[in-house]
Order: structure tokens, then C-alpha cells, then sequence
């Protein structure tokens, strides 16, 4: 009896701690899950480095060994945590260079400045990203100095090659006193900033700052789309002077195709240049010309001008109000979907409603059917007989035309003034 109830008990206590070892299984794997997670992320995150330096590289052979060599150098010198990565799409012995000196090639064969860096953006791991042509004409001594503005809290540091020494024959004439000083100049003026040499290769920047850029461009214009999307979300950027050496090899630069995409870009980011400037130019003289046609019989040169400059005129008034509309459509969009911040636009896009502004159209629409229905009515008196009142008529049709865009131009204003979630 005895040996009965120390059995029947084992045999109890066995099945007790089996179903408590059951019930804690799942839970003891969940948390030596957690820790296991943690402590890969922690490796992760010792072995990532905190630069990294990309090289863009498009048959660069003759540079691309003395560029390496002196990167590895200068990241000895000052300790520095970071990989090199060459961004490639060569067609001669750059990859098998980049191979035997060990760093990470990136081969994407995407031609493009612009499309190199792209490339290499998704598989950087530094915190801090240093950007520089693989041609041997900027001093890759400077890293830890850019390096070290970011750390002070700068966003993005920028190169300027105008305040240091420009060795002999680095940048040609036309480059040294013409491309680059009008660009830099258009980019100061278009985008309010003080930047002096918009188009440096050398630049540093953080890798959370180009994440929030989307940046999109593949040609040499990344170089000004980098900076206007920068200045558009406030990042803190600096500007250090630097020296510039002769390249090695030669360059792939096409000076007017390439400086055309740089001026195109920044038309588009620039509404107020694109549209309203040239808009407002039209629009206040075709106004002045057709009231001074109207009102007088003017000559020039001897030649007495009729009506027919009228005409003129009018589609001086209707394109330029057009673009004006244009540079709002623009001004909108950039705010609702590009994420742009402007307080007065803001407020005033909250008083122009669509009833208001098609209200607004809708009377000076009517304006010039008033005037229509006065030259109609004169006709009937006159037994509809010939009429002389094609003035009138242009300013009629001018009204009409103004009131329709406005009107539907109101409808097209609250489209784009829907956010993006």
C-alpha cells in the first residue's frame, strides 16, 4: 500500500511539472528570442561603420588607385570608422581596381553622376555619407574635417574650391569664369542662400538627412538637386574652403547639356521665375498696350497703328495671367505634396474658395457678355448695319476668357490643395 501511494505521487509530481514546463516553454523561447535579437542587433550596429565614402567612378583607371590609396590612408591617419565604396558603371579596369584594393564595388552600370550616387545610397551603412569624384582633383584629407561639421550638427557640408587654391589648369576658363560663377549665382538668387560654389563634388552629409531628400536626378544636376531639396527642408548646411587640384584622366563633363539640365532643374523647383515673373511681365503690358490702343491712335515710325496690335494684346493679357495661374498651381502643389512650408500662401489658399473665386470669374465673364449684348444691341438700331466696334469686341472677348480661367482655375486649385496623407 505504501509503495502504491510513492508511486501514484512521483507519478503525479511528473505530471505537474510537465504541464508547468509546457506552459513556460513557449514564453522561455520568447524572451531568449528577444535576447538573441538584441545582441545580433548590437553586433550589427558595432561592426556598421560611421562613414561611409563613396567614390562615383565611370572609366576611371588612371585615378582610381591613387584616390584609394589615399582614402585608406587618411582613415588610418585619423581612426576613422569607414568603408569605401565604389559606385561603378566603367567599361575599362576601374572594377578590377576597386577588387584588388578590397573596398565595396557597387557594379550598376547606370551612366549618370547622379545615378551612381542614387546606386550607392541604398547600401550604405555610415552614419555619415562623404561624397567625392574618383579623378584625384579634391584633397581627400578633408574628410575628417567634414566629418567633424557634421558631428557640430551641420546636415550638410559643401565643399568651396572659389576661397581655397584652384591649382593650374583644374578647372578650365570657361568653367573657372563662366558656368560655374553663373550657376551658383542663379542657385543664390532662385533659392535665397549664400552658397558660393554650388557645383563642388566634395560634400558630406548625414545618412538621415539624405533619407529625407528623395532624391531623384541621374545626370550631373544632382549636384543642384541635392542643395535646393536640402535648403526646401531646412537642413543646416556649411560650406568649408577647399583646395582643387588638375584631374587625372579625362572628363566626362558636357559643359552645355550638362549646364542646361542645372537651369532647367531649377526653373522647375522655381515657380516664381518660371511662371509669375515672365506671367506678370506679359500681363501688366499687354493691359498697358491695349488701353493705350484703345484710348488713342498711336504711331511709330510714321505708321499710324488700327486695332489689329489689339489683338496682341489680349493674348499678352490671357498668357500672362495663365502663367500667373500656373505659378500658383506650382506654389500649391509644392506645399501639399512636396512638403513645403509657406505661411502666406497657407493663409491665403484658406480665403480662396472655390465658390468665391468662381464668383469672381463668373463677373468678369459677365462684364464682357455686357459688352457684347450692348455692341448686339447697337446693331439692332442700326437695322444691322455695318458696325465699327472691334475694340470693344477684343476687350469683351479678353473679359470672358479671364473669367472661364478663373473659374476653372479655382476647381483646379482645390484638387492640388488636397494633402497627401
Amino acid at each position: 500500500m505504501l509503495i502504491y501511494y510513492i508511486t501514484y505521487k512521483k507519478a503525479q509530481a511528473t505530471i505537474v511539472f510537465n504541464t508547468l514546463n509546457q506552459k513556460t516553454k513557449s514564453p522561455f523561447k520568447r524572451f531568449s528570442g528577444r535576447i538573441k535579437y538584441k545582441l545580433m542587433n548590437k553586433l550589427k550596429k558595432k561592426n556598421r561603420p560611421d562613414v561611409s565614402i563613396i567614390l562615383p567612378c565611370r572609366n576611371e583607371e588612371q585615378a582610381l588607385p591613387f584616390c584609394l590609396n589615399k582614402i585608406k590612408e587618411v582613415i588610418k591617419k585619423n581612426n576613422l570608422s569607414a568603408e569605401i565604396i565604389v559606385s561603378d558603371s566603367s567599361t575599362d579596369k576601374s572594377p578590377e581596381i576597386a577588387k584588388k584594393e578590397k573596398v565595396i564595388l557597387l557594379k550598376h552600370d547606370r551612366e549618370g553622376y547622379g545615378a551612381a550616387y542614387l546606386e550607392a545610397f541604398k547600401i550604405a551603412k555610415g552614419k555619415y555619407i562623404f561624397m567625392a569624384d574618383a579623378d584625384a582633383s579634391y584633397d581627400f584629407e578633408e574628410i575628417s574635417n567634414f566629418i567633424k561639421q557634421l558631428k557640430k550638427g551641420y546636415d550638410m557640408v559643401i565643399g568651396d574650391r572659389f576661397s581655397g587654391k584652384m591649382h593650374q589648369d583644374a578647372m578650365t576658363f570657361s568653367h573657372k569664369y563662366i558656368g560655374n560663377p553663373i550657376l551658383s549665382f542663379i542657385l543664390r538668387l532662385f533659392f535665397k542662400n549664400k552658397i558660393n560654389d554650388s557645383q563642388c563634388g566634395m560634400r558630406a552629409i548625414k545618412k538621415s538627412a539624405v533619407e529625407k531628400l528623395n532624391l531623384q536626378t541621374t545626370g550631373m544636376e544632382f549636384a543642384s538637386e541635392m542643395i535646393i531639396k536640402a535648403l526646401k527642408n531646412n537642413l543646416k548646411i556649411k560650406e568649408l574652403t577647399i583646395d582643387y587640384y588638375p584631374r587625372i584622366g579625362s572628363s566626362k563633363i558636357r559643359s552645355f547639356s550638362d549646364a542646361w539640365k542645372h537651369i532647367r532643374f531649377m526653373l522647375l523647383y522655381s515657380p516664381l521665375f518660371l511662371f509669375f515673373i515672365p506671367g506678370l511681365i506679359f500681363f501688366v503690358f499687354g493691359i498697358f498696350m491695349i488701353v493705350w490702343l484703345y484710348y488713342c491712335s498711336p504711331q511709330i515710325f510714321g505708321v499710324k497703328l488700327f486695332y489689329h496690335p489689339m489683338f496682341f494684346s489680349s493674348g499678352l493679357i490671357i498668357i500672362g495671367y495663365q502663367l500667373i495661374t500656373f505659378s500658383a498651381f506650382a506654389k500649391i502643389y509644392s506645399i501639399t505634396h512636396l512638403k513645403e512650408h509657406n505661411e502666406k500662401i497657407e493663409k491665403m489658399f484658406k480665403y480662396i474658395t472655390i465658390e468665391r473665386a468662381s464668383i469672381l470669374g463668373l463677373m468678369v465673364s459677365l462684364v464682357g457678355v455686357v459688352i457684347y449684348f450692348l455692341i448686339f444691341a447697337k446693331w439692332i438700331n442700326s437695322s444691322f448695319g455695318s458696325l465699327n466696334e472691334i475694340k470693344n469686341s477684343i476687350v469683351a472677348l479678353t473679359f470672358i476668357v479671364l473669367g472661364v480661367q478663373t473659374i476653372f482655375s479655382s476647381f483646379m486649385f482645390s484638387i492640388l490643395g488636397i494633402k497627401e496623407k
